[in-house]
């Protein structure tokens, strides 16, 4: 499922980030509600999870928002307010659920377990990474311009990984366990095999910082 999550408590929302990751849920992350719905009109997604109290624009006006533009993303709220009225704007806008601060996050993923089933939501099986290049998770393949690249299956791994973790660096280990199997590996035959991978690509997709590891940024709004 392909989830847009707007948190400014950096903290919270990296923890909320890297659990629905760990669930096969691709998340991204904003802080701001104005950038958040420019991304919105941009981009679909599968659910919105909005805090309420965040810059710029609040999670209810976000919502609103999204409704005028015939938006209409399932969404779950996340927030410490605990007054009624704002509680009942949240339905009235027509919230799926709204979770009150603090909550375990198993509880969130119950929320879109329950939300998938009674919403009948069909997960995006695709995600941009830039202007032509396009992942497509059920098929296996990395697409550009709409057509299958011939990568081998450690390379389209390797993508996959970075596309399912969009935005975020992707370390040694976590290549290692998901493209290797866990095999032992060392870090020189991990790069000489990214450095295949950028070799096949038709565009600088893959960026490395030494002691981070690598990623794929997220593509910036296109007009």
């Amino acid at each position: 499922m392909k989830i847009l999550l707007l948190e400014d408590e950096i903290m919270l929302q990296c923890a909320i980030s890297e659990y629905l990751s760990s669930l096969g849920h691709i998340v991204n992350t904003f802080v701001d509600g104005e950038e958040a719905l420019e991304h919105l009109k941009a981009e679909s997604y599968d659910l919105c999870l909005f805090d309420i109290n965040v810059p710029s624009l609040s999670g209810l006006e976000l919502l609103e928002s999204l409704q005028e533009s015939k938006i209409y993303t399932p969404t779950i709220f996340l927030s410490a307010i605990t007054d009624i009225e704002e509680i009942s704007q949240s339905y009235a806008l027509g919230c799926f659920a709204y979770l009150k601060k603090p909550f375990h996050l198993k509880e969130l993923g119950i929320l879109i377990e329950r939300l998938l089933k009674t919403c009948k939501i069909e997960p995006k099986e695709q995600i941009r990474l830039s202007r032509f290049y396009r992942c497509d998770f059920k098929a296996g393949h990395l697409l550009f311009d709409g057509i299958p690249q011939n990568l081998t299956k450690k390379q389209t791994q390797i993508i996959t990984l970075l596309s399912q973790n969009l935005g975020r660096f992707v370390s040694y280990e976590l290549l290692r366990e998901y493209v290797w199997d866990s095999e032992i590996v060392d870090n020189a035959t991990i790069r000489t095999e990214i450095n295949r991978t950028k070799k096949a690509l038709k565009e600088d997709l893959i960026l490395n910082i030494r002691g981070l590891g690598y990623k794929i940024e997220k593509p910036k709004i296109l007009e």
